[in-house]
């Protein structure tokens, strides 16, 4: 991880909306925005998960904006979902950047009689470009490092 002792102004800017597209990708989610989640990807972005962690294979991996459609309408299946950001490190370059992000993901449904939650620990990795002044994600890779699935009481 790198020490920073001075940023410059645009060094800054860019930083910080690389970490707003972090968060509009997390409240795209819970808000169940496909579209606007789309949108935070470049037209030719890839997309790969790991359920089984780093060090494993992919479990599927997509090619292309439309390819996110069904991934992102797969959330629909939770009664409720908060995704919450964590720490997150980032390497710019001119206007590509790289970066590393955490985040604790709750998903709440009800199997039967029975409410349910789980919490998966996720990490991405990610590769930004910064097209016409805006940060895209262009890959991102989705760690999932641990879950844990228990009852909920309801309300």
């Amino acid at each position: 991880m790198a020490a920073h002792s001075e940023l410059t102004p645009a060094e800054a800017a860019d930083r910080l909306a690389i970490r707003e597209l972090f968060d509009a990708y997390a409240h795209c989610a819970d808000r169940r925005d496909a579209e606007g989640q789309k949108a935070l990807f470049t037209a030719d972005t890839r997309f790969a998960v790991y359920m089984d962690g780093q060090g494993s294979e992919p479990t599927y991996v997509l090619e292309g904006l439309e390819a996110l459609t069904p991934v992102f309408a797969d959330l629909n299946r939770y009664e409720a979902t908060t995704h919450f950001n964590g720490q997150s490190t980032i390497a710019l370059e001119a206007d590509r950047a790289t970066g590393e992000s955490y985040c604790l993901a709750h998903h709440l449904w009800t199997e039967g009689d029975t409410r349910k939650l789980m919490v998966a620990s996720l990490r991405y990795l990610d590769t930004f470009v910064k097209i016409d002044g805006a940060w895209l994600f262009a890959e991102r890779e989705l760690y999932v490092d641990w879950t844990e699935t228990r009852p909920s009481p309801t309300p």
